[in-house]
C-alpha cells in the first residue's frame, strides 16, 4: 500500500514538473515574457530620448531667439535684410559625365584633322 502510494506522488510530482516547465504559464512563457518586456524597454529608452529632445527643441523655440533663427534659416531659406544668399548646385555624376564627352569631341575631332 505504501508502495502504491509512493508511486502515485512520484507520478503526480513529474506531471507537475512538465506542467511548470512546458505548460501554459510555465518557464516557457515566462522567459518569452521577459523577453518582450525587455525589447519593450529598449524601445521606451529610445522613444524616451526621442521626447528628450523634442521637448529641449520645445524649449528652444519658446524661448530662444538663435533657434528660431536657425529653423527659419535652415528650413525656410530666409535670410535677414543686407545678406546674400548663395546655393551651391551639385550636378548628378551622371549628367556631367555625359556632357563632357559631348562638348570636347568636336573640338578634339577637329585639332586631330
Amino acid at each position: 500500500m505504501l508502495r502504491w502510494i509512493a508511486l502515485i506522488l512520484i507520478a503526480l510530482l513529474i506531471g507537475l514538473q512538465i506542467k511548470l516547465w512546458v505548460g501554459d504559464g510555465g518557464m516557457r512563457d515566462l522567459r518569452a515574457i521577459r523577453a518582450r518586456v525587455a525589447e519593450q524597454q529598449a524601445q521606451n529608452a529610445k522613444l524616451k530620448q526621442r521626447n528628450d529632445a523634442l521637448h529641449a527643441d520645445v524649449e528652444d523655440l519658446k524661448h530662444g531667439q538663435d533657434a528660431v533663427e536657425a529653423r527659419a534659416r535652415s528650413q525656410l531659406g530666409l535670410i535677414k535684410p543686407g545678406e546674400v544668399f548663395y546655393q551651391v548646385v551639385n550636378t548628378p555624376a551622371g549628367s556631367a559625365s555625359a556632357a563632357a564627352p559631348a562638348s570636347t569631341s568636336p573640338a578634339s575631332a577637329s585639332s586631330s584633322h
